[in-house]
């Protein structure tokens, strides 16, 4: 089982209403950048999947989507909280920029968590 949702007809809604933070990527397959953040995308899934949605979204396929969020340009990860969007990182950044981003969202989450279990 893939923890990475490709959009399809559909699917949006599942991002829009997640209890889960989701970082979305914004692609496309003739994208030279796309293609080489793929695997750092794919292992931030891994590492993060407990605490963070991933989903993947063919700008080719939904331009309208791609066009609702501002993206211009390939690849656009944008991080949905609580449906807004809380993130947007544009072009290619490390497994290091993007997991430093992302923790901070995980630790975001849990504090209501550790406050309440007073």
């Amino acid at each position: 089982m893939s923890l990475i949702l490709h959009i399809q007809n559909g699917d949006w809604q599942q991002v829009e209403s997640s209890t889960k933070p989701v970082l979305v990527d914004f692609w496309a397959e003739w994208c030279g950048p796309c293609r080489m953040l793929a695997p750092t995308f794919e292992k931030l899934a891994q590492n993060f999947g407990n605490d963070i949605s991933f989903a993947k979204v063919n700008v080719d396929e939904f331009p309208d989507l791609a066009g609702r969020y501002g993206v211009r340009s390939i690849p656009t990860l944008i991080l949905i909280r609580q449906g807004k969007v809380a993130e947007t990182v544009v072009g290619l950044e490390s497994y290091h920029e993007l997991s430093e981003m992302l923790a901070r969202y995980v630790q975001q989450r849990a504090r209501p968590e550790v406050a309440g279990a007073r």
